[in-house]
């Protein structure tokens, strides 16, 4: 059985097609909640502010905004985003060596500058949501995606960020090349029984703490249900593997 103090913290609650009510009635639900994600969807529509809301709530937060363009411009993104105080912050590593070098380097400059822990970068590999066929369909990339995402973390690794996002498929890859120390937070997790949704490369919680996972990333299954506090409980429960 897996030793954990407290499953809570294995688990970041995304919060995907969400407004600021809903977080805020979420969070009143589920208080014993630690880790949230903040992506596109809520960032967009309600701003930075969304972030220092969460943080006066107490809650770590995996800012998930996947940057990706010229090395300058990702570091100054994650500059300013270290400023926040979010604990996680995503990137493209297919930005390239060079840009994941200049972010981190970035953005321990900006945590510094107004005295908060600096975050922890995370690459991006490869999203949940290609599939083999579509990989090489639409990208003519005529590569495995689990060699794909070995060559992406690679890349991350000597890059010196923190870790990578992978999809469930490819924890035990990667847990096999790299220590605890490296995080690897997965999205595409669900209960056995749930749809899918747009999402192909999933997994279940026991499944994906027993490849390596650092952490899981859950939304849908929590924030779409009938009962969210029941079904984080629920995965908090299988979080003892």
């Amino acid at each position: 059985m897996m030793n954990v103090n407290n499953p809570s913290e294995k688990i970041i609650i995304a919060l995907d097609g969400m407004d600021k009510n809903n977080v805020l009635n979420l969070i009143e639900k589920i208080p014993e909640v630690i880790w949230v994600k903040v992506g596109l969807e809520l960032f967009v529509s309600e701003g930075p502010d969304i972030l220092s809301i969460l943080r006066d709530k107490g809650k770590k937060i995996f800012l998930d905004l996947k940057f990706h363009d010229i090395p300058t411009t990702v570091a100054r993104a994650c500059f300013g985003a270290s400023q926040t105080g979010a604990e996680f912050i995503s990137l493209h590593t297919c930005s390239g060596m060079k840009a994941l070098k200049m972010a981190n380097e970035a953005a321990q400059e900006g945590a510094a500058k107004v005295n908060v822990r600096p975050p922890k970068l995370l690459g991006i590999t490869i999203l949940t949501s290609w599939t083999q066929e579509d990989f090489f369909r639409d990208l003519l990339v005529d590569q495995a995606i689990d060699q794909r995402v070995i060559h992406l973390a690679k890349i991350a690794s000597n890059s010196g960020l923190a870790g990578c996002v992978c999809s469930p498929r490819e924890v035990k890859l990667l847990r096999d090349l790299y220590p605890e120390t490296f995080e690897l937070v997965t999205p595409g997790i669900r209960s056995l029984d749930s749809d899918v949704n747009d999402q192909s490369r999933v997994s279940d919680v026991s499944e994906a703490l027993k490849s390596g996972a650092s952490k899981l990333v859950i939304g849908r299954a929590i924030t779409q249900s009938k009962d969210p506090a029941y079904m984080f409980r629920s995965f908090c429960n299988k979080v003892y593997i």
